[in-house]
C-alpha cells in the first residue's frame, strides 16, 4: 500500500522500525517519546514499514539528532536517512551541512558529500581541578565525510581547524580522521596553512582534539643565540600511562652539533619524580663530549616516613653558560647531589641526609668548594604541654663533614631548651633558657689544634611585645591600625671558639628576621657572644571586615651592651654599640598599586648601606608595570623595569631592562611583542643575558601558537614569566602534553 499525504504534515513513527502511521495535521507541538522518530514536510508519502519520503522543508528528528533538507527519504528496515538539497544535520551542538547525506541514524554510519562542519564538545572534567576550560571546538570542510561509528569521522581531501568563525589557520590533508572517542585527530599527507600560506608539511601526524596528552611528534621549536647559532628542536612525546610520560627531543645547534635531550616524568599517590638527561657528542666549538643530568624523586615510604633524591651534574664548568638561556642556570656554582629520609611522629621528628656538590669553577670568579655531609642526622622535638605551661624544645645533630683538601670532622650538637610563654590580650612575654653543647672529632686539622674539641654555651632570652589598636579613617575608608612594639633580649656568654674550624657557618644576612634571632651566625660552628637588646615596632592597616592586611611598616634596631669577642676567621670584631637601623614598608598604596621598600641606614657612618624599592601597577590581566631599584654599598646598584601592556588591536608589548649601574652593563634584557587573534597568538621576543663577567648571550624567540593544535617555533612563555612579575598568558592555553598542565 502506498500513502501520499498533501499539506504541511507530520509523520510520527513510535520507533525506528515502527509501521507508518496515519497522517495528522499538526495544531499543537508534538513531544515524542525517547527514541521515537518524527518526520515533517510540506508533502509526505511512503509505504508501511518500508519507506517514508518527505519533500519541501523536510525535517527528520530523533532524540538529539535533527536533519533538514529539500528532499528526505527514511528507510525503516535499514534505519537509514538519505537527504538531498541544502542538507543540515544537527546532533547535540555539532552542525554539518552539504548537498547530500546518507546515514544509518542509530549506528552513525554513512557519508556526507562536500560537507562543511562545526563540532563543539564539552571539556572533560579534571578531578581535583576547579579550573574550567572552554569547550573543545573544531570546524572545516571536505570533499566527503564518512561516518564510521559514534564519534568517529573520516574526511577525504579536507581541512580542520579550531579557529572559528574565520579560519585563519587549518590542517589540510588527503585524509583526516577525527576520533572523538580517543580525542585524537590523525592526518595523512598534511600541511598546516596559516593566512593562506602553507607553513608546515608532514607526511603523517596526529593531534589532540581536546587538552589531553597523546603520543607523537610535537611542533618543532627554533631559536637563535650568539653562543650556539641557530637552534632547532624536534620533540617526540610518549604518553606512556595516565601517570607517566617521556619526551625525547633532538636539538640541532648550528655551531656545535646535535644534542639529544630527554625527560621522563611520573606521579602517583605515594611518589613522584622527574629525570632529565642531555648529551652533546663532540661539541664542534670545544671538541669534547658534553652532558648534563637532573634526577628528582619524592616518595612516601610509610606513614610518617618520606624520602627524596635530588641528583644534578654536568660534564664541565661552562656547560650552563654555553648551552642554557636561563640566568638561574647560568649563575649556578654548586650542583646539589642529595638523598634524605624524614620521619615525623607527632611531637618529634628525625631526618637522615647524605649531601655533596659538584662545584663549577668559573676562572673569572672562583667558587669555594662546600663541605659534604656524609651523612647528617637531625632530631627535633617539641612538647608545649608540660606542667605549668612550660614548653620543651630540643634540636640535635650528628654530621660527618668531608672535603677533598681541607680539615674534616664529625660534629655532634645537642641543644635542649625550656620556655614559658605568657600570653594576654594586649601583651606577651616569653622567657627561654637552653644549653648548646657541641663536640668535634677532627682530622687533618691545623698544627696545635687537638683532634677532639667540645663547647658548652648557655643561652637565655626574653621575647616580649604589646599590641595597640585604633580605628582610623583612610581617605573615607574605615580601617583598623595597629602599633606593635617588641623587645627581644639575648644573653650568651663568651666561649673561646678560635680553634674550631668553620664547616658550614657564616654571618647571616642582616634583616628583620635576623635581628630577632639568638645567633648572628648560621650553622653551629660559631655561637656568637651576646648581651643585646633588639627593639622594633610594626604598624599595620587592616580591613576590619575581611581581616586582610593592606599595609605594613616596620622600624627596628639592635643595641649591644658589650664588645664582640667571638668572630669568624676573616671577620673583624664589632666595637660600636648599635647596629644599623632597619626600615621596611609593604602594601597597596593606591588601587592596583603595590609598593615594597627596605632601607638599612648606618648612624655610625651616616650613610645608607642598603636600599631596595619596588612598585607594581597591575590594573587588570595582561596589564602590569614593575619598577625596582636595588642598592648595596660597594656591591650592587641595579635598575630593573619590566612590564606587559596592550597596545591596541590585539597587540601587546613585553619587556624587561635590568641594568647594573656599578658595572655599567646590561645584566638581563627582554624586548618583545605579542599578538592575540583569538584562535592564534604570535610572539617575537629578544633576550640578552650576561653569562659571565665579560660575555653575554643573545637569543631570539619566534613562536606561532595555533590554539588547540600546537606551538610552532621557540617558546618564550617561561622566559616571560621569569622576567616579568605578574605576566599573564594572553590566550587560552593550548594542549600541553605534560601531565595535563593548563
Amino acid at each position: 500500500m502506498r500513502l501520499r499525504l498533501l499539506g504541511q504534515l507530520v509523520l510520527l513513527l513510535p520507533g525506528a522500525l515502527a509501521a507508518t502511521a496515519a497522517a495528522q495535521t499538526v495544531t499543537t507541538p508534538i513531544e515524542p517519546e525517547p527514541g521515537a522518530t518524527v518526520v515533517t514536510a510540506d508533502r509526505i508519502s511512503g509505504r508501511n514499514d518500508v519507506e517514508t519520503v518527505a519533500d519541501g522543508h523536510a525535517e527528520f528528528r530523533r532524540d538529539t539528532t535533527t536533519i533538514t533538507a529539500d528532499h528526505l527519504t527514511y528507510r525503516h528496515l535499514e534505519d537509514e536517512a538519505e537527504a538531498e538539497g541544502d542538507v543540515l544535520m544537527i546532533r547535540d551542538e555539532d552542525r554539518i551541512s552539504g548537498p547530500h547525506l546518507r546515514l544509518k541514524v542509530q549506528d552513525n554510519l554513512g557519508e556526507f558529500d562536500q560537507p562543511s562542519f562545526a563540532f563543539k564538545r564539552p571539556p572533560k572534567a579534571v578531578p581535583g581541578f576547579d579550573y574550567q576550560r572552554e569547550a573543545d571546538v573544531g570546524s572545516g570542510d571536505a570533499e566527503r565525510m564518512d561516518f564510521e561509528g559514534e564519534g568517529l569521522y573520516r574526511l577525504t581531501r579536507g581541512n580542520f581547524s579550531t579557529c572559528s568563525p574565520n579560519r585563519d589557520w587549518y590542517v589540510a590533508a588527503d585524509e583526516i580522521v577525527l576520533d572523538y572517542n580517543r580525542q585524537i585527530g590523525e592526518a595523512d599527507s598534511a600541511k598546516v596553512v596559516f593566512m593562506n600560506t602553507p607553513i608546515f608539511y608532514w607526511p603523517s601526524f596526529s593531534f589532540a582534539l581536546n587538552h589531553e596528552r597523546k603520543s607523537g611528534f610535537l611542533a618543532p621549536t627554533y631559536s637563535q643565540s650568539t653562543t650556539s647559532g641557530l637552534e632547532l628542536t624536534i620533540p617526540w612525546y610518549w604518553n606512556i600511562a595516565p601517570n607517566m610520560d617521556a619526551t625525547i627531543a633532538p636539538r640541532i645547534l648550528a655551531r656545535r652539533g646535535l644534542q639529544l635531550n630527554s625527560e621522563f616524568r611520573y606521579i602517583d599517590y605515594a611518589y613522584n619524580g622527574k629525570t632529565r638527561l642531555e648529551f652533546l657528542p663532540n661539541d664542534q666549538v670545544t671538541s669534547s663530549d658534553r652532558s648534563a643530568y637532573a634526577i628528582a624523586h619524592n616518595h612516601i615510604l610509610a606513614p610518617g616516613l618520606t624520602g627524596e633524591i635530588n641528583l644534578n651534574g654536568v660534564s664541565d664548568d661552562r656547560y650552563f653558560a654555553d648551552l642554557s638561556s636561563r640566568v638561574s642556570m647560568v649563575s649556578q656554582a654548586n650542583l646539589l647531589r642529595q638523598g634524605r629520609l624524614v620521619y615525623g611522629a607527632g611531637w618529634w621528628s628525625a631526618a637522615l641526609m647524605a649531601q655533596r656538590y659538584q662545584t663549577l669553577q668559573d676562572p673569572e670568579a672562583p667558587v669555594a668548594i662546600p663541605y659534604y655531609r656524609l651523612p647528617q642526622f637531625l632530631l627535633t622535638a617539641l612538647r608545649p604541654d608540660l606542667p605549668g605551661g612550660v614548653n620543651f624544645h630540643f634540636t640535635g645533630e650528628f654530621v660527618d663533614f668531608h672535603h677533598p683538601t681541607q680539615v674534616v670532622a664529625q660534629r655532634t650538637v645537642v641543644y635542649p631548651q625550656l620556655s614559658l610563654p605568657i600570653q594576654l590580650a594586649a601583651f606577651y612575654v616569653t622567657p627561654k633558657v637552653g644549653v648548646h653543647q657541641t663536640r668535634y672529632d677532627l682530622d687533618r686539622q691545623d698544627t696545635g689544634v687537638p683532634d677532639k674539641l667540645s663547647r658548652e654555651v648557655p643561652i637565655a632570652s626574653i621575647d616580649s611585645g604589646m599590641v595597640f589598636e585604633r580605628d582610623v579613617d583612610w581617605f573615607g575608608r574605615p580601617l583598623l591600625q595597629t602599633a606593635e612594639p617588641r623587645l627581644y633580649y639575648v644573653n650568651i656568654p663568651e666561649r673561646d671558639q678560635s680553634k674550631i674550624p668553620v664547616f658550614d657557618s657564616g654571618l647571616t644576612d642582616f634583616n628583620f628576621a635576623q635581628i630577632f634571632a639568638e645567633n648572628r651566625y648560621g650553622g653551629s660552628d660559631r655561637i656568637g657572644d651576646a648581651n643585646q637588646l633588639t627593639a622594633a615596632i610594626v604598624s599595620r592597616l587592616i580591613d576590619p571586615g575581611t581581616g586582610n592586611e593592606l599595609m605594613r611598616a616596620a622600624l627596628g634596631q639592635r643595641y649591644y651592651f658589650q664588645d664582640q669577642q667571638v668572630t669568624l676567621p676573616t671577620e673583624t670584631a664589632r666595637t660600636n654599640r648599635k647596629t644599623d637601623i632597619l626600615a621596611a614598608f609593604s602594601g597597596r598604596i593606591m588601587p592596583k598599586v603595590h609598593l615594597d621598600a627596605g632601607w638599612q641606614y648606618s648612624p655610625f657612618y651616616e650613610r645608607t648601606e642598603r636600599f631596595n624599592v619596588g612598585v607594581r601597577y597591575q590594573p587588570d590581566f595582561g596589564r602590569v608595570v614593575n619598577a625596582a631599584y636595588r642598592y648595596t654599598r660597594d656591591q650592587i646598584g641595579q635598575v630593573d623595569i619590566s612590564g606587559q601592556w596592550p597596545l591596541g588591536g590585539g597587540w601587546y608589548g613585553v619587556g624587561r631592562y635590568n641594568y647594573s649601574l656599578k658595572d655599567n652593563r646590561l645584566v638581563e634584557g627582554v624586548a618583545g611583542i605579542e599578538y592575540d587573534a583569538g584562535c592564534w597568538v604570535a610572539r617575537v621576543v629578544l633576550h640578552r643575558l650576561a653569562t659571565t663577567v665579560a660575555t653575554t648571550s643573545t637569543g631570539v624567540f619566534v613562536q606561532l601558537e595555533l590554539n588547540g593544535l600546537a606551538r610552532i617555533g621557540s617558546n618564550p612563555i617561561d622566559l616571560l614569566k621569569r622576567n616579568i612579575a605578574g605576566y599573564g598568558v594572553i590566550n587560552q592555553p593550548t594542549a600541553d602534553p605534560f601531565f595535563g598542565d593548563y
